[in-house]
């Protein structure tokens, strides 16, 4: 998906060198990133292969929402879904979602998953809102680089 769509007056192509920071502020204002999850490095592991990417939505020349996308070969995985808070409930979530959608299509996905924290009431209810359940899944964690758990 290297050509922009138009999607809701958004803009929507693979993230670029340039928006790289505009990214990382957008996810610092909706509270996406933790101390444990440098964003700079997730952005380069995204960006290394071809199972995944960030797809990044302008509007007005401002980066305004993004979704992290990527593949097992197995599932789809989406991380990082960001609207700009100036800009929510305008229909530019479920654009973007829309487009991390096609990207798995696109690469022979059947399922898409994602995670949303317990306490991210607001998120939760937002996918619902586009079609998403709740699975009847536990997701065990560790910790292989070394580091405590935070």
């Amino acid at each position: 998906m290297n050509a922009p769509a138009a999607v809701n007056a958004l803009a929507i192509a693979e993230i670029a060198d340039s928006d790289v920071d505009a990214v990382i502020a957008l996810w610092q204002r909706c509270g996406l990133t933790r101390p444990w999850n440098d964003p700079a490095s997730d952005i380069a592991l995204a960006r290394r292969d071809a199972n995944a990417t960030i797809l990044v939505g302008r509007a007005d020349g401002a980066v305004v929402a993004t979704a992290m996308v990527g593949h097992d070969g197995h599932r789809g995985w989406v991380y990082y879904v960001a609207v700009d808070p100036e800009r929510q409930k305008q229909g530019l979530g479920r654009a973007i979602m829309g487009a991390a959608e096609q990207w798995l299509r696109a690469a022979g996905l059947p399922k898409l998953q994602l995670l949303v924290r317990r306490e991210n009431a607001k998120a939760g209810a937002f996918y619902r809102s586009i079609g998403y359940e709740e699975a009847d899944t536990i997701v065990f964690a560790k910790w292989i680089d070394g580091r405590a758990k935070p």
